[in-house]
């Protein structure tokens, strides 16, 4: 072989050592990598699937997931948000979480009052108020039927001037009590358990055949009034009177009752609702 011919070989010999070492190298750095960005994608799939913890069974309306209330304040706030819920089919939900990442609180909220279904089906009366010890954040996410009754504004107002300023001196029990007081003042009669619409009915009723009697009265006495054979027509109609003690009183069938029915003791009954949309507000202490 001659000298050419080695030379030749040896410089192939050579470049391909190099493609090889340099083929190893930059396999050395690219496959951690891509292992890392795997785990990371897998460490955040199942973060995001568990971050929206299950439904609680039995069912509560105080879900305090880092034990920073009391048993009595989860108590108090348990039996008052049922109390409501008992008398207006309305749901307010508490949840408490140390974190609600990978996702905003916001779309916590929303997501919690989806997986749930917070609220009573065909109404969407529920509401999440949602609160990130951690972050320090808050947020109030009313369901479709509850827009109206708790609109941006006043969640962030609720959250503004009631909520933080309790937070900040660590009355955590003081600023959900009042809070939910708050919701439940501005929100009450949106929803009765059981409405009653005898009531309305009876009312409307009356006003209707009240008016078509005045207009029959009225009618005849212009009939009556007219020349000719008029005497003779009205020959046979006495006196038009209306008894006095027949109606009592716009509101007097109603009383009590519309509050009243619902469930008389026992625990929380459970979700039926979930329709939640992207209204509410949110903020920190």
């Amino acid at each position: 072989m001659t000298d050419t011919a080695v030379n030749v070989l040896s410089f192939f010999t050579y470049t391909t050592r190099l493609l090889r070492l340099g083929l190893m190298f930059v396999l050395l750095i690219l496959v951690p990598a891509t292992l890392q960005a795997q785990d990371t994608a897998t460490d955040n799939g199942s973060s995001a699937d568990t971050a929206i913890p299950n439904k609680p069974s039995p069912p509560r309306l105080v879900n305090d997931f880092v034990g920073i209330l009391s048993s009595t304040e989860r108590a108090q706030l348990e039996q008052k948000l049922k109390a409501y819920n008992d008398s207006t089919s309305t749901q307010i939900t508490i949840v408490i979480v140390k974190t609600t990442e990978p996702y905003p609180i916001g779309d916590f909220a929303f997501q919690v009052g989806r997986k749930w279904g917070v609220g009573q089906a065909g109404k969407n009366n529920g509401l999440v108020l949602a609160w990130a010890t951690q972050t320090r954040k808050i947020f109030i996410a009313p369901g479709y039927g509850m827009e109206g009754a708790i609109p941006d504004a006043i969640a962030k107002r609720i959250i503004t001037n009631t909520i933080a300023p309790a937070f900040k001196q660590e009355q955590y029990f003081q600023g959900l009590d009042d809070a939910t007081t708050e919701i439940i003042r501005r929100a009450s009669g949106e929803y009765k358990a059981e409405p009653d619409t005898n009531t309305d009915g009876g009312s409307s009723t009356f006003v209707i055949a009240l008016i078509i009697i005045i207009v029959i009265v009225f009618i005849i006495s212009r009939r009556n009034r007219g020349g000719g054979s008029s005497g003779n027509r009205g020959g046979g109609f006495g006196p038009v009177f209306f008894p006095t003690s027949t109606f009592s009183g716009w509101g007097g069938s109603s009383g009590g009752g519309s509050f009243g029915g619902g469930s008389s003791g026992g625990g929380f009954g459970g979700f039926g609702g979930g329709s939640f949309g992207g209204g509410g507000a949110g903020g920190d202490y």
